[in-house]
């Protein structure tokens, strides 16, 4: 497998790092989870919001742009619906509308309504740029640069895909717009099912991306000079929470190891050594700034970063650092959250097309009044929906 970066200076660097390492682990100390309401909200108002835009997507490749209800319900799991097709739909009467087929087969149907379809026509304005369409291949062409062998498995690319930004269909509209940087590859393995894995490769690697995001940062605050002193991570604990003596020592020791960047190999240190716990952290924060909401479900995070060959680490990572990740156990699930991409439950920089997904929160967050009309008009029939 390919280093990450290959320079001499970098292979030096390591090299120099290999005999300098710390062996010593994290204290034997406990790190307490506190609740951040704010990180929570900031997670719970985008509830079934990926969801909604799977469904809708669904909805627009149809040739009559709707659906049979009873073609939902019996997909429920793959669409990860938190309760009936049904509920779900009625949930959000300003997003979808139900209404009943021409004679002669009266049988329910799904369409978006006009303020969602409106919404759509404006993302795919922001989907087809130029500029969008290079900063999602920047995204997807620094994750493959952050793996050893330089690609992944489409079904690993597709759990981080929402969070990425990249298009549903993204194999057939993004990959073949950028040849010099992506390929499809056989991954020499088979899945679960017995079929050949296939997955995106990164053509050659980029030097001009090689950076990463905490790099460029302090790089630009030092006027364009690579300053002598460790790179810290900003770290932001709630009011009111207080770590213990001896972790906050760590802590500020922890935080004056070198700074080993993510697109290095730095698989050579001793896994349990602090200086691998600092580059297992920089991957992580690296890897959220690749999204573009600064968040992902914890689970997501973890079959990556085994995969990647950290096993463990990353769920250590992210239980001995909770100034720098929360984890908010809200809707269902384990997400992760990089505290300082936001202040209080908003976005410090957001993404354009985070901007269009902040629309549709809107709009589901609407109730019209005509919802009731919809389901005296479905109730008086005599269909049994799931």
């Amino acid at each position: 497998m390919a280093l990450f970066r290959n320079s001499a200076n970098s292979n030096k660097h390591l090299y120099h790092l290999f005999h300098l390492q710390h062996s010593r682990t994290f204290v034997n100390a406990r790190v307490k989870w506190v609740r951040d309401t704010y990180l929570d909200l900031a997670v719970e108002k985008e509830k079934n919001l990926q969801q909604i835009i799977s469904l809708k997507n669904l909805f627009l490749s149809q040739p009559s742009k709707t659906i049979p209800l009873s073609s939902i319900s019996l997909h429920k799991t793959l669409f990860k619906l938190p309760t009936t097709a049904t509920n779900f739909f009625h949930k959000y009467p300003s997003i979808f509308q139900i209404f009943q087929s021409s004679k002669p087969f009266p049988l329910p149907q799904v369409k978006l309504t006009s303020q969602a379809v409106t919404i759509h026509n404006e993302e795919s304005k922001i989907l087809n740029s130029s500029h969008y369409k290079k900063d999602v291949a920047e995204r997807l062409a620094k994750l493959l640069m952050l793996t050893r062998a330089k690609k992944l498995p489409l079904d690993i690319i597709d759990l981080l895909r929402f969070d990425l930004g990249l298009p549903h269909d993204f194999i057939l509209t993004l990959l073949p717009e950028f040849p010099e940087y992506f390929q499809i590859c056989n991954m020499g393995d088979k899945n679960s099912k017995g079929c050949e894995m296939f997955g995106v490769e990164l053509v050659s690697w980029r030097d001009n991306l090689a950076m990463s995001v905490l790099e460029k940062k302090v790089v630009e605050e030092n006027g364009g000079i690579i300053p002598r002193m460790p790179i810290k991570f900003s770290i932001n604990l709630p009011k009111g929470y207080d770590l213990e003596k001896k972790v906050r020592i760590w802590m500020h020791e922890w935080q004056n190891l070198p700074y080993i960047s993510p697109y290095e190999d730095a698989f050579f240190l001793s896994p349990n050594s602090d200086q691998a716990e600092k580059w297992t952290v920089a991957v992580l924060h690296e890897l959220m700034n690749l999204f573009i909401s600064k968040k992902t479900e914890k689970e997501n995070l973890l079959i990556l970063g085994d995969y990647l060959g950290f096993g463990i680490r990353f769920k250590k990572a992210l239980v001995h650092h909770p100034g720098i990740f929360y984890v908010s156990n809200k809707i269902r699930t384990q997400t992760v959250v990089l505290r300082e991409a936001y202040k209080k439950d908003l976005l410090v920089e957001r993404h354009l097309l985070m901007g269009m997904r902040y629309r549709y929160l809107h709009l589901m967050n609407q109730v019209m009044k005509s919802d009731r009309r919809y389901r005296l008009r479905i109730n008086r029939g005599n269909y049994k929906m799931q």
